[in-house]
């Protein structure tokens, strides 16, 4: 949307579901099938609120269309696939999507948010979600007869060792005042109890907010992975094999952006709907990668509430986390936030787009 002249903002709504069968109980629940990305059929659902952001998108359309003598610059509304695979974003970049549209300042999105009611919204300053990796570990054995294990050379027992020692990455291997996460959230290797199989492979997720970090993640599991294959007897042409699948950047709020978009919420919903952010945690997001070739790109991640008030109540005073958050059959999205949503959005795009 080219208004005249001013800055270049983007706002980014993802659009994708989830391989899962919503059991919400409302009338207009999901009942549809898709096929996921390793080809199997699955029920899908919009069980993360992807359905909510789009109506966001569509809403601040027409707000921002109808609003256009109050502000100037160009505005650049994106709907964004395959978020949930941390992939969309950076594919649509390499697809050659600033072939398409000018390069913004500034990269704007927002989510739903399980624990702050209806009508409010989070925003927190600096480090808001985290990087991730995911990584493929494959650890090559000497297959055999599960009754001689000593002629053979095991990689599941192989892989057992090098689990165990990845949890000693974190624990005395990282500086402890940096938030890491690694997880090891699967492992395949053969196929039945009385043979032992010639390979295993692990996929790990790892999670950070500092590149040293990330590089000091990587070359550890390498390094004790191959460690364990050596200690095993296992000759140099038979060393672990490493895939990095996906990477993604950590989003961290711009202080000035906030400091911008903060009081024209407050205005907009009232001060008392305006929530500090969820503190910093270490789940990931995608759509700050539509920045990432841009030099000195900003980001704005906002939290729109669409839970009952009872939620945030019970997490304020007892820390209680509600029953269904995002990802879960049951997930779903309080109607009032549909409003709310567009309102708030709309806010920090007026905000930011505001004429001099």
């Amino acid at each position: 949307m080219k208004n005249g002249a001013g800055p270049v903002v983007m706002f980014r709504a993802d659009m994708d579901a989830l391989p899962l069968k919503e059991d919400s109980g409302l009338p207009y629940a999901s009942t549809k099938t898709g096929t996921t990305l390793d080809g199997i059929q699955s029920s899908v659902a919009h069980v993360c609120g992807h359905d909510a952001h789009v109506t966001w998108l569509i809403g601040v359309a027409k707000v921002m269309a109808a609003q256009k003598a109050n502000w100037s610059g160009t505005l650049i509304l994106v709907g964004q696939p395959a978020e949930e695979a941390y992939m969309g974003a950076d594919k649509m970049v390499k697809d050659g999507l600033y072939s398409k549209i000018p390069m913004p300042s500034v990269v704007f999105a927002s989510h739903t948010n399980p624990i702050w009611p209806a009508g409010a919204v989070g925003l927190g300053q600096g480090r808001r979600m985290a990087g991730a990796d995911q990584m493929k570990v494959t650890l090559y054995g000497i297959g055999g007869h599960g009754s001689t294990p000593h002629a053979s050379k095991d990689p599941i027992v192989m892989s057992a060792q090098a689990i165990m020692a990845y949890q000693t990455i974190v624990s005395r291997r990282i500086d402890q005042t940096e938030p890491v996460v690694l997880t090891v959230g699967s492992i395949q290797a053969g196929t039945v109890g009385n043979i032992i199989p010639d390979k295993a492979t692990m996929n790990l997720s790892l999670r950070w907010y500092s590149k040293p970090a990330r590089e000091q993640l990587i070359a550890m599991v390498k390094q004790m992975t191959d460690g364990v294959a050596l200690g095993n007897g296992m000759p140099a042409d038979r060393m672990p094999e490493y895939e990095n699948n996906q990477s993604i950047t950590p989003v961290i709020n711009d202080d000035g952006l906030v400091a911008t978009a903060r009081p024209a919420l407050e205005k907009a919903l009232g001060k008392e709907n305006i929530y500090p952010g969820i503190p910093m945690q270490m789940g990931s997001e995608d759509f700050q990668m539509l920045g990432d070739p841009i030099k000195d790109v900003k980001i704005l991640h906002l939290e729109i509430g669409v839970a009952k008030p009872a939620v945030v109540k019970a997490f304020m005073e007892k820390g209680t986390m509600p029953a269904y958050v995002n990802h879960h059959p049951k997930f779903q999205v309080e109607l009032p936030a549909i409003a709310a949503g567009v309102k708030a959005n709309a806010t920090v795009l007026l905000e930011l787009l505001k004429k001099p």
